[in-house]
């Protein structure tokens, strides 16, 4: 358990971090919002979850991102986050969470009946100590729930006080024009934000989501934005690096189907690319998602908060010449 001491926060932390509007809303979020996927409150520990959280509001992100399911064992992350909120300003920031995933046995524990995403808010504004989630997601389209009882769920938390904008991850162009249909036609809280799997080697959302999430007025978070590592200098050349995920959790079945030798050749290009930016493939990365108008943030997960400065770093440079994204576009298809 961390000592819940008084901690004292940087009166610059605004200064130089970009935010952006997250679609038609009123809620704007920091161009580098900051998630527990995996980390803290898995095989990071809560020392460092803490550094990292602190050191991040100091640079002005104030987007912190959980899940129920995040954790391990799941739940975690929201028990090890939560304590560390506590010594936060929480008027100053905004806090997600999601429900989607198997969190206990029974047809009640996954999906998004009803009854599983009323029940994960519940358990996860207990695991936090949180009132009310800033933002709360529905983490997967379910194909046997109608998209209707998904929506009046989230929109019976808001009228319940437990969150105050909705959202939804991973969900396809097609669905998510519905969503936004369904809601119009019911008077239901509208989805202010999608969170799609999106970065340099997987761009399936630029014809698939984002024509709908720019003419519907929606923001968009990506997650996985330097695809589970592969966009850093990590496995450049082919290795496992300790204290890495893949070292982690993933091990060397990941990095040989994942880091192949064309891929790893072109990682190795766009790496000179950045190089020439006078950036690190990461930042590059990040940059090249953030130069989107439509994408209001780009979520990073950190094992140290060394990641986190190295990150939040590419704000400083997020313009392209047109024959970088040529370039870009040259080796990309070739990566995914």
């Amino acid at each position: 358990m961390l000592g819940l001491m008084a901690r004292e926060f940087s009166e610059a932390r605004y200064d130089k971090m970009l935010y952006r509007r997250c679609g038609e809303s009123g809620l704007m979020l920091p161009a580098i919002s900051l998630g527990a996927w995996e980390t803290f409150g898995g095989y990071v520990g809560a020392e460092v979850a803490q550094e990292c959280l602190f050191g991040a509001f100091d640079l002005g992100i104030t987007h912190f991102d959980l899940a129920n399911n995040y954790g391990t064992p799941p739940g975690n992350a929201e028990i090890v986050c939560g304590e560390i909120i506590k010594q936060m300003p929480r008027d100053e920031l905004i806090i997600s969470s999601k429900a989607g995933y198997r969190m206990w046995p029974g047809p009640y524990g996954e999906w998004s009946s009803k009854k599983y995403i009323v029940a994960s808010c519940d358990q996860s504004l207990q695991r936090t100590g949180l009132d009310y989630f800033d933002i709360f997601y529905s983490h997967r389209f379910d194909p046997d729930t109608p998209l209707e009882e998904t929506l009046g769920a989230l929109n019976l938390l808001v009228q319940h006080g437990k969150a105050l904008y909705v959202g939804i991850s991973s969900y396809d162009g097609a669905a998510t024009d519905r969503a936004l249909a369904i809601c119009a036609e019911k008077g239901y809280e509208r989805v202010a934000i999608h969170q799609p799997y999106y970065n340099m080697l997987s761009r399936g959302i630029e014809l698939d989501l984002l024509p709908v999430t720019e003419r519907q007025g929606i923001g968009i978070i990506p997650f996985c934005p330097l695809a589970s590592g592969m966009l850093t200098d990590k496995y450049l050349k082919g290795d496992i690096p300790a204290q890495s995920r893949a070292a982690e959790r993933w091990g060397e079945d990941w990095v040989r189907k994942n880091l192949s030798p064309e891929r790893l050749a072109a990682l190795s290009k766009l790496n000179e690319m950045a190089q020439q930016r006078g950036q690190t493939l990461a930042q590059m990365a990040l940059a090249w998602i953030l130069r989107l108008p439509e994408i209001t943030s780009a979520l990073i997960g950190a094992s140290s908060f060394k990641q986190v400065q190295e990150n939040v770093a590419a704000l400083d440079n997020l313009q392209f010449s047109n024959e970088e994204l040529a370039e870009i576009d040259r080796l990309a298809p070739a990566i995914v």
